[in-house]
């Protein structure tokens, strides 16, 4: 009888030992992930509509703080221009320094040193075709510079409003404050993949960032947290429970 007891003392010694390392480990991967978020991302507010379907106006993007060099094609970003009223704005790269960017080309799609580029995210417009830019254009882009679209090509005050000024509408790399990798606001959210006609040109596309991964630690040390803090109360309820029996064997 006596050795039942510590081989249930035991069980009980070890189950303590294990939520609450169960706990400590839930701590550190929930604060890491969170600091870890925080200290990478930035939430924003997309402020019209240029960049539906995309994003609609009004919705909450988070974008990872990067140095305007590690922009490529097809990426979406933060930037503040002063030429461009200095207002934070988010729009799409469709071209870097050196290139030549057109429209149209063949089948109504935009063109970067040539190459047609595949843009599946643009709306038909009212005729049912799709088309890059409602008027046609050709810019070339100075170096460390960036030439940036919005999605709703009919109604993005973008590049192509600038295209007199001395960079034909680009904007120095400089002002590019971060990258927009998820939406969060409309719910489910989503993750933004980069093109793939961008990812064929000289120089591919950009890695996302770890968003993903530090979503995940953070959830994942959510659930060891309240796993770890349930074994108490839980274990508590078991043993009165199983008590009633245990002393009906020994009578």
């Amino acid at each position: 009888m006596s050795g039942t007891g510590k081989k249930s003392d035991g069980h009980g010694r070890l189950g303590s030992v294990l939520s609450g390392l169960a706990v400590a480990v839930g701590c550190l991967l929930f604060l890491g992930g969170f600091a870890g978020a925080a200290l990478l991302y930035r939430p924003y507010t997309v402020p019209t509509g240029s960049m539906a379907p995309t994003f609609e106006g009004g919705s909450k993007v988070l974008a990872q703080r990067v140095d305007g060099d590690e922009v490529r094609r097809g990426d979406i970003v933060v930037f503040e221009d002063p030429l461009w009223g200095g207002s934070t704005m988010v729009k799409r790269v469709v071209a870097v320094g050196g290139d030549t960017v057109a429209c149209c080309g063949d089948g109504g799609r935009l063109t970067v040193n040539g190459t047609p580029v595949e843009e599946p995210y643009l709306r038909p417009g009212p005729d049912g075709t799709v088309r890059a830019s409602g008027e046609d254009f050709t810019a070339t882009v100075p170096a460390d510079s960036l030439f940036l679209l919005g999605d709703d090509r009919a109604s993005s005050l973008d590049s192509r409003t600038h295209l007199e000024d001395a960079a034909q509408g680009s904007v120095p790399r400089s002002t590019v404050v971060a990258r927009v990798d998820a939406v969060a606001w409309p719910l489910p959210g989503d993750m933004m993949e980069r093109p793939a006609a961008f990812a064929a040109l000289p120089g591919g596309v950009s890695t996302p960032g770890p968003l993903p991964l530090l979503l995940t630690a953070t959830a994942a040390g959510a659930v060891l947290i309240l796993g770890g803090a349930a074994y108490g109360p839980l274990a508590g309820r078991l043993r009165a429970r199983t008590r009633p029996a245990r002393e009906k064997v020994k009578a």
